[in-house]
């Protein structure tokens, strides 16, 4: 019984670990869509860019912003690293648009 419980066991801690680590990314990606779209209605009433992207990086810890027109729409572009271990990275990115010029 505990030779089997010996290898069994680090198994488990990895699969609750590598569970534990997708719902922090899920997580994380969520928080990033909220701040995507958070500052893109910011930027379409006018406010500075510096406010925007300062959203961005308050509401998601390490991450950047970008935003771009298309048309008659303001759209960032927010972008992180989610951080698993020392050794696993993985790209978060979300995008949102809102109408320029609208109050």
């Amino acid at each position: 019984m505990a030779a089997e419980l010996a290898v069994a066991l680090p198994a488990v801690v990895l699969v609750l670990s590598m569970g534990a680590a997708a719902l922090a990314g899920a997580a994380r990606q969520v928080a990033l869509q909220d701040a995507a779209a958070d500052a893109a209605r910011l930027l379409g009433r006018g406010e500075s860019a510096a406010r925007a992207f300062g959203l961005i990086a308050a509401g998601v810890a390490g991450a950047s912003g970008s935003s771009s027109l298309r048309g008659e729409l303001v759209c960032v572009t927010a972008s992180a690293e989610l951080r698993v271990g020392r050794l696993i990275s993985v790209p978060l990115r979300a995008s949102s648009c809102a109408l320029a010029g609208g109050r």
